[in-house]
């Protein structure tokens, strides 16, 4: 009954906007109006994994299941730490929004780029990427893209199973999942229990994590989603802290910094309410934050050693209403989004002690950053989806976001100084006095798509937006003077694209991006190591995307996603005598390719053998561009086989031919040549019990 219900009230929210003409191009995603939408009248890139695939892979780590989208390269930092790339270079800058069942994960005042590891990717319902800046529903963050990470259902009738799982360098994990439901609620519990040794070292990492959702279809025909996550990180990590080449070639465990480590707790409750007639949708979702994360900066031991501890609350409400009307089936949503996050900063130095090229103890020195900062935001839109024709739709948004931040330092604004025996050059830490900071922006977005025949589409797009910066940027200038004015970065970004399928059932989408950025902000390395953030005039990011699927037989599918792009500085002058117009940006690698081939061979009575194969190309070690990295290719297989009709046998092998490979390579400005290995070939065996 339950099930029944919630179908019911599914079909009758699509009915409205199901595509006049016959397609068999029936793909929904969810992101883009926060409900089910048709993939063929979306005008946007949208790569799309389903909650099958994420059982299929079964993620140690978030860069196993992201890089199977066009244009998605994830790397790793350590645990399940990670830097992204979607129509951006690898950085740990500002530029995605990440999404929980549509909710932000995180405040915009308090980006972490380590978004994912604080949601349960091995036990999500899914995954959608809307690639480029989001609609007129999401503001700053979604600009290189948005990435919703969706939370399982409750089922139908009652199911648990246990999933069991150990590998190589001490990995074990257990996740367990279960529910039931009756007539008119759903609930669903997961649970996930994680820990590893870690194959470099001093690199041990422990997680634990829950999910717990609860679904409520209400006699009034309203239906409540309440999702409550939670997650606990405690790893020390090498992560991004990089090699010299030598013991990068001959040594690739060695961790220069044994002594640093990261705590991480994250808890997110959001309850949504929503309502829906025969020509409208009422939804609203009130949520509630909680962030804490204590960390030793591995990367900074050198020109910036600190142990930092920021913590920040969130109280935010959601507001959305849609109404269709009939004639040229057209459709409005307006809505609201109010965030407010009260958060704080507290930074200690240390002065590390280094034997050879390990640091290999520390002690506590001055306080360095003492603040309070509360977060604001304030952002109505409206967005109008219309058919001039029964194959022609037309979208359009806007959005106003207004963004405050109210600091209040709470150490004296006298720089601070310091120069610890383990820093090549003095260290300068300027306090911004109290002030309040403000950010207002309007926000356009344009787009249509065209319905050729049934096995074909296409879309054109125009999407504007922007990003404030983040808390740390702001009023944690170094030695900068005034971070305080930085400008957000803006962006223009423009879009074609071509989805379809052949008779013989191959699949493809092919979509063209142009986009630039101005004011964008980048951390400028000087020659004694001290770093500064600044706007940049402006950058360029143009690339092509393409997914294709095709089932070579009834037993043999491939898969491909493949992106070509370059990333360019238009026009950025950091300092007198140095010009990097025209240069493209580090670590921004041309070339980002992911192969599948899937063969599910009789004897293995509905179980499959997965070869896969990651390529990245070469990129820029440093913005001069002096010296590249050459890129590498992965191998990658994996294979289940179900022993009986509730247990079943799984098994995967990560990088085949121990490939050395670096997660990420720079030259420095001292003139070294430093890369983060990569894991070295690693087996891991589990088996999942499901219970009658």
């Amino acid at each position: 009954m339950y099930y029944k219900k919630i179908t019911a009230a599914v079909l009758t929210m699509m009915s409205f906007g199901a595509v006049a003409v016959e397609t068999e191009l029936g793909e929904i995603t969810v992101t883009g109006t926060r409900e089910k939408t048709l993939k063929a009248e979306t005008p946007a890139t949208v790569g799309v994994v389903d909650s099958k695939e994420v059982e299929d892979v079964r993620p140690s780590h978030p860069s196993e299941i992201m890089s199977r989208i066009p244009g998605v390269h994830i790397n790793v930092t350590g645990g399940e730490g990670h830097m992204t790339a979607i129509r951006q270079p690898l950085s740990t800058s500002p530029l995605y929004l990440y999404l929980e069942d549509g909710i932000p994960t995180r405040s915009t005042g308090f980006f972490n780029h380590n978004a994912l590891y604080e949601v349960n990717i091995p036990q999500s319902g899914g995954i959608e990427v809307n690639k480029g800046p989001g609609t007129a529903l999401y503001g700053s963050d979604a600009i290189g893209g948005v990435v919703n990470v969706m939370t399982r259902p409750s089922p139908t009738e009652a199911e648990a199973s246990i999933n069991v799982e150990a590998g190589e360098n001490g990995w074990s994990r257990i996740l367990l999942t279960g529910g039931d439901s009756n007539d008119t609620d759903g609930f669903r519990a997961d649970l996930n229990l994680t820990h590893t040794d870690g194959w470099r070292d001093a690199t041990d990492y422990d997680r634990q994590g829950v999910t717990l959702r609860w679904d409520r279809f209400m006699h009034s025909g309203a239906t409540l989603k309440t999702v409550l996550s939670t997650s606990n990180i405690d790893q020390t990590t090498a992560g991004s802290s990089r090699l010299l080449k030598e013991d990068y070639e001959n040594n690739p465990t060695a961790n220069y910094t044994p002594i640093s480590y990261r705590e991480v707790q994250a808890l997110r409750l959001s309850t949504s309410w929503e309502k829906e007639t025969a020509n409208s949708l009422l939804s609203i979702t009130p949520y509630y934050r909680n962030n804490r994360m204590e960390y030793m900066p591995n990367w900074s031991f050198t020109y910036d050693p600190q142990i930092s501890e920021t913590e920040n609350e969130s109280l935010g409400l959601m507001l959305k209403y849609r109404y269709d009307i009939k004639p040229m089936r057209t459709r409005v949503i307006t809505g609201m989004d109010i965030d407010y996050s009260p958060g704080s900063r507290l930074e200690k130095s240390i002065d590390a002690t280094k034997v050879g090229n390990i640091y290999t103890s520390y002690v506590l020195k001055e306080t360095i950053y003492d603040y309070d900062v509360s977060f604001t935001g304030v952002s109505p839109y409206v967005h109008v989806e219309t058919s001039l024709s029964e194959k022609l739709r037309l979208t359009g948004g806007l959005r106003y976001d207004h963004i405050e931040y109210d600091y209040d330092n709470n150490l004296s604004d006298a720089n601070i100084v310091l120069n610890p025996t383990s820093m090549t050059f003095p260290a300068t830490y300027k306090h911004p006095s109290d002030t309040k900071v403000d950010f207002s922006h309007l926000s356009p977005k344009l787009g249509a798509t065209y319905i050729f025949n049934k096995n074909l589409n296409g879309f054109a797009s125009y999407r504007h937006s922007f990003r404030v910066p983040s808390e740390g940027q702001l009023f944690r200038p170094g030695k900068s003077n005034d971070t305080v004015s930085l400008e957000p970065v803006k962006i223009d970004s423009f879009e074609i694209g071509l989805r379809g399928k052949t008779a013989n059932q191959f699949k493809y989408e092919v979509s063209l991006y142009h986009m630039t950025k101005d004011d964008d902000i980048i951390t400028y390395v000087y020659a004694d190591k001290s770093r500064e953030s600044m706007n940049a005039g402006e950058t360029l990011h143009r690339g092509i995307e393409i997914a294709l699927g095709a089932p070579l037989n009834k037993r043999l599918d491939l898969d491909i996603a493949f992106s070509y792009a370059k990333h360019t500085y238009e026009d950025w002058n950091p300092e007198d005598g140095v010009d990097y117009s025209g240069n493209e940006m580090k670590s921004a690698p041309r070339l980002v390719a992911n192969t599948r081939l899937n063969y599910r061979p009789a004897a293995f009575k509905g179980g499959k053998i997965e070869l896969e194969w990651e390529s990245l190309g070469s990129y820029w070690m440093n913005d001069a561009n002096d010296y590249k990295y050459s890129g590498h290719d992965l191998f990658h297989l994996r294979g289940n086989y179900p022993l009986t009709k509730q247990v079943e046998l799984y098994g995967r092998v990560m990088n085949i031919t121990d490939e050395r490979y670096a997660t990420s390579a720079e030259y420095t400005s001292s003139g070294d040549f430093e890369y983060a290995p990569g894991m070295e070939r690693t087996v891991y065996v589990g088996l999942n019990y499901k219970f009658k």
